[in-house]
């Protein structure tokens, strides 16, 4: 092995430090709103400090990053994708914070480990994406950790589990179609996030208003105001460093990071907030993130094979020499070439061709 470069030891560091900031920036947004909701049982005025966080910090970024314009794609183009991402995502971030409201921030991301299954769901209903045996195997440990932690939750409850689950569908609808997003418009990342934030913010706002507006100005003062706005900055944060440390990495490396990262922040979350938990119900949240994990690498081997050019011709076969039986052949052996097909024989006397210069003349 050669040795390693000081150029990509420092691009090593550097994600390590991304991965850490991020890890650190999701435990605490997690562990806080569950403070702020507890003294104050307001889920959607917390989704509007968030929103509202995207959409005011994202240009001073960009603009300090010098990141590119876009072409506008027309007014048919957002009411047909941006603005139904838009939606999604605030309804799925009010009832993320409805589930970490009623349930503790551990079982809430037990419950949010089950990504996967509405992934491969909404990309076989709606896109027609079908998978391998694999994949769909590996979904299993998935529910059945999810399911054990359910049914061991000391905390349980029925809105926080629906609640949790709905968000988790939500997010992967987002997932699933801001790549489609990128792709159409040649977006970048950050630019596209606060695009969907600042929409969902301006859409969120009439019912914020309607809802929380009159009720939370007699409760709000300033300690309590303080706790919204950095839980908002946290929250565009995690939101940054997830789209750079993806960017960086490779997806597979990315997803298991994401697996990492929620389990700092279910074990911040029970050291910390101390919710009562049982061994069982422990058990379940490391067999849904470790089902999480095995679907990444399961989903990276399909991805890859898809990519990847074959080695063996699947139609042709070839006997071997000591079975007779038919078997498969790397493409560099008993393939047929154009230039298999091709005879040379041997050059024939130049008397039959030329019989001195008149014949040569006459030819020319």
């Amino acid at each position: 092995m050669g040795e390693i470069s000081k150029k990509d030891m420092k691009e090593y560091v550097r994600i390590v430090f991304i991965c850490i900031c991020w890890y650190i920036v999701s435990s605490s947004n997690g562990v806080l709103g569950k403070t702020i909701l507890s003294q104050f049982p307001y889920p959607m005025t917390l989704t509007m400090f968030q929103l509202s966080s995207i959409a005011l910090w994202s240009p001073p970024l960009m603009k300090l990053l010098d990141i590119r314009n876009h072409e506008f794609k027309g007014w048919t183009y957002h009411l047909r994708i941006l603005f139904p991402l838009a939606f999604a995502k605030f309804i799925s971030s009010v009832l993320a914070h409805v589930s970490i409201w009623k349930v503790p921030v551990s079982y809430a991301h037990t419950v949010k480990a089950s990504m996967p299954i509405f992934t491969v769901l909404i990309a076989r209903l709606f896109l027609g994406t079908r998978h391998s045996w694999t994949v769909y195997f590996s979904l299993a440990p998935i529910v059945g950790g999810v399911a054990v932690a359910t049914l061991t939750e000391v905390s349980f409850d029925l809105i926080g589990l629906a609640s949790a689950l709905v968000a988790t569908a939500g997010f992967a609808v987002i997932t699933i179609f801001s790549k489609q997003a990128l792709k159409d418009t040649g977006m970048h990342q950050i630019r596209l996030l606060h695009k969907l934030g600042q929409m969902a913010a301006i859409m969120f706002f009439p019912v914020w208003l309607l809802v929380d507006g009159m009720v939370v100005s007699k409760e709000l003062n300033v300690d309590l105001l303080s706790l919204l706005l950095l839980d908002g900055v946290l929250h565009w944060m995690q939101n940054i460093l997830a789209f750079t440390l993806l960017k960086l990495v490779t997806p597979l490396t990315y997803a298991v990071a994401n697996v990492t990262k929620r389990i700092a922040v279910i074990s911040v979350s029970l050291l910390l907030l101390k919710n009562p938990v049982t061994y069982t119900n422990m058990g379940g949240m490391f067999m849904a993130i470790t089902g999480v994990f095995f679907y990444n690498r399961a989903k990276h081997s399909e991805n890859k094979s898809l990519t990847t050019l074959p080695t063996t011709v699947s139609g042709m076969k070839s006997l071997n020499n000591n079975n007779n039986k038919p078997s498969q052949k790397p493409l560099w052996q008993d393939h047929f070439t154009f230039e298999s097909k091709v005879t040379v024989a041997r050059p024939v006397e130049h008397t039959h061709y030329f019989n001195g210069h008149q014949d040569l003349r006459r030819n020319q």
